[in-house]
């Protein structure tokens, strides 16, 4: 796809406190392509840069969909320029700079994965092949009880998903479940999505955004390197084996344990401790109090 026929994409980001509200306009079908990847990739590197910013909710500016799919001309004129190199036998020429293949948008949904920073999908419509990845890529995802669905219809142009959805959307919800929406090709309802687990909340149109921002805004309240290293522990350890996952969190746990953040609330939890002759966490409403601020306190 040329520059000049490529949809563009815009991305409308209002900072609410340590959560980022983002409305994606992808044009006027609303499909995911090279230039939404690329914004968002900056927009990921704003996130992991940003100590201010530790939520981000991910909304969209179409009435009714989130992402359609993929902008499928992308798709097929990638494919066609790898098997026409792979004919002619010719080494690929080094794509251009802003050239955005499958390795580029793996990298892309990975880092949301990884990055300090947790990623709400608010899903006010439809949401279909590389919109459902991008959901599945987000930490939690949100959708409205009426107008909305979600899957991966790719089986039906004779593809398969390729954005990352047969692997995590197989974690989210097993092996099965998921081999065969994958294999039917039909999207979940807003009921089914909630109880099979897809997604997380389920709420009337008008208030999906205020639900994705909620959730965000509470989760944004904990430490900031904390975030990163639970998300890489989870998202990267749960599918090693067993004790190369240990390992894993193992290495994370000790960046934090010995940082100088970690050192000072753990000290200052032993100090309450000794004060009180009670661990905070057991004090009447301690718990509560902690998850309400997102820390112990000092």
């Amino acid at each position: 796809m040329t520059q000049a026929q490529e949809p563009k994409a815009q991305l409308a980001v209002e900072a609410r406190g340590a959560t980022l509200l983002v409305r994606i306009d992808a044009g006027p079908l609303q499909v995911f392509g090279a230039d939404l990847a690329r914004q968002l990739e900056a927009l990921v590197e704003r996130v992991d840069k940003d100590p201010d910013v530790r939520a981000v909710v991910l909304a969209s500016s179409h009435p009714t969909r989130f992402i359609s799919h993929a902008d499928v001309k992308w798709l097929q004129e990638g494919g066609a320029q790898y098997l026409a190199r792979q004919q002619s036998g010719a080494a690929a020429p080094p794509p251009p700079p802003d050239y955005v293949g499958l390795d580029r948008l793996h990298a892309l949904f990975l880092r949301m994965n990884s990055v300090a920073a947790v990623f709400v999908a608010a899903l006010e419509g439809a949401a279909l092949g590389l919109g459902a990845e991008l959901a599945w890529a987000c930490d939690l995802r949100v959708m409205a009880d009426s107008d909305a669905f979600i899957g991966q219809p790719e089986v039906l142009l004779g593809i398969m998903p390729g954005g990352g959805g047969s692997q995590r959307l197989t974690r989210l919800l097993g092996v099965h479940r998921s081999l065969l929406a994958i294999l039917d090709g039909k999207p979940f309802t807003p009921a089914q999505a909630l109880e099979i687990g897809a997604v997380d909340a389920v709420v009337s149109k008008a208030n999906v955004v205020a639900k994705a921002i909620a959730l965000a805004d509470e989760l944004a309240k904990r430490h900031k390197p904390s975030l990163a290293a639970i998300k890489r522990s989870v998202y990267f350890g749960g599918s090693l084996p067993l004790p190369e996952g240990i390992k894993l969190e193992a290495k994370e746990f000790l960046g934090l344990d010995v940082a100088e953040e970690g050192q000072r609330r753990m000290r200052a939890y032993q100090e309450q401790t000794a004060a009180r002759g009670e661990l905070p966490l057991y004090i009447p409403g301690g718990y509560e109090a902690a998850l309400q601020a997102g820390r112990t306190t000092d």
